[in-house]
């Protein structure tokens, strides 16, 4: 990575330098170029409007001084140098032979640079003029603003140098910056890959982006980490299930296999027959309840659209469930209390129906003497209803699974009262298929009070008006 930024930032410094070397020394020898040409026409035409060869000879040497140039004109008779001393001399026409100039027919321009016994650098032109027959050769030294320009291409290229160096150094630095986080977050993304979700992504740039990324892995791994958490659980729960299953099926089965072989004995009178029936039926109703609890949880699993939601009262339900299993608590003696209000709620009559009937059921099967209550109360927009007994209660440490399937605080008491264990479980799928949840207090010795709300509605009547 280093390397390929080097690389590339390098490259456009490169380019960029020699570009600008390139045309600045193509321009400044453009420019020197054309003032030694206009130098050469000026000096051109005044000796041309002259036709003395002395007075010729003063112009070349008040020019030479004047101007700080180096200038011999040839004529087919006579070459004309400085004779100051002061300005020394340049050889007559470095550039082309003089008969090879006179030979053009158009005005010929000619250009070369020339350096001086001492080592002083020339900027030589010839021009040859048809017209008036003589060539001028102008030499001049370098110019301030030139050697300028020529320093100014010494710094440009340190200058590119050193941006390079710094190039190379920066992109040194930015890559050392970017792949570290990067090396971090593979090897913690190589280690959740590997099973060990426990570890964080800790990123010490400042970089946002940087940040948002390892946040980001970090909650996908806390993600997975539940999920894998979560099938781990639903598989123990699933293996336990299947046990459960084929031990509540089995146990029936074996039962009423068991009153079948005594049936078919010889010598039974009507009496004995009709007990062993009686039992063997008692064993596959318990085995049809089972059966179509096990139904009813996987419906509300699976398909919330079973919850036909409408608005009926409360208080017809309860006392429909109440008189349905009055029986039941008066043929333990106790006293079932289900005198509440009158409130309207939105909710599936028939579920909340087996829900009642589940849990004031279960109140009676574990209360040996007191009473069981239905009591409703409203509260804000919900209405809340709770099943209380006076009962042998829960211990605190059943608490939090009693709602689990197949689970049982007394299993000996759940199959002697034909329970299948999966009363609670089916009573939490509805309230939450309704998007709501069930609660349970309860002091061992002194009783347990389930409660649950549900969404509150106006009477009909009213809603009408």
């Amino acid at each position: 990575m280093v390397l390929t930024f080097a690389l590339f930032v390098g490259t456009a410094v490169v380019g960029v330098g020699l570009y600008v070397v390139l045309v600045l020394r193509g321009e400044m020898r453009t420019a020197m170029q054309q003032t030694l040409r206009d130098q050469a026409d000026r000096i051109a035409v005044q000796i041309a409007q002259e036709p003395d060869p002395a007075q010729r000879g003063r112009i070349v040497n008040n020019l030479s001084e004047l101007r700080d140039l180096h200038i011999a004109v040839v004529t087919p008779d006579t070459t004309y140098q400085p004779s100051s001393r002061a300005v020394p001399s340049l050889p007559v026409d470095p550039l082309i032979d003089v008969s090879a100039l006179q030979g053009q027919s158009d005005e010929t321009m000619r250009f070369a640079q020339h350096e001086s016994a001492d080592g002083q650098r020339f900027f030589l032109a010839a021009l040859y003029r048809p017209a008036s027959n003589l060539i001028v050769q102008v030499g001049q030294p370098p110019p301030r603003l030139y050697r300028l320009a020529q320093r100014s291409q010494v710094v440009l290229v340190l200058g590119m140098i050193l941006a390079l160096m710094l190039a190379l150094i920066g992109s040194f630095i930015a890559a050392y910056q970017v792949t570290t986080p990067l090396t971090r977050i593979s090897k913690t993304a190589r280690r959740v890959a590997e099973g060990e979700l426990t570890g964080k992504i800790r990123v010490d740039s400042r970089a946002a982006e940087f940040q948002d990324l390892a946040e980001s892995l970090n909650r996908a791994s806390d993600t997975f980490r539940e999920k894998i958490e979560e099938l781990e659980r639903m598989t123990r729960l699933q293996s336990e299930f299947i046990g459960n299953v084929s031990h509540e099926v089995r146990n029936p089965i074996f039962s009423i296999s068991g009153y079948l072989e005594a049936l078919g004995t010889p010598g039974l009178d009507d009496e004995q027959r009709k007990m062993y029936s009686e039992k063997a039926l008692t064993n596959l109703n318990r085995l049809q309840n089972l059966f179509n609890d096990l139904i009813d949880i996987a419906r509300l699993e699976y398909r919330e659209d079973l919850i036909n939601r409408s608005v009926f009262d409360l208080k017809d339900l309860v006392n429909e469930v109440a008189e349905m299993l009055r029986p039941k608590a008066e043929e333990k003696a106790l006293d079932l209390q289900a005198d509440v209000p009158r409130f309207f709620v939105h909710a599936d009559r028939s579920r909340i129906r087996q829900v009642l009937t589940n849990l004031i059921e279960n109140a009676i099967a574990y209360t040996g003497e007191g009473s069981v209550r239905c009591r409703v109360q409203r509260r804000l927009d919900k209405v809340r209803v709770e099943v209380v007994d006076t009962g042998q209660g829960i211990d605190e440490d059943h608490l939090d699974r009693i709602f689990e399937r197949f689970y049982r605080v007394d299993p000996d008491r759940s199959r002697e009262s034909g329970g299948t264990g999966l009363g609670l479980s089916i009573v939490k799928q509805i309230l939450q298929a309704h998007g709501e949840d069930i609660h349970v207090e309860s002091t061992k010795g002194r009783g347990t009070r389930f409660w649950f709300e549900l969404p509150y509605e106006p009477e009909p009547e009213a809603v009408e008006a």
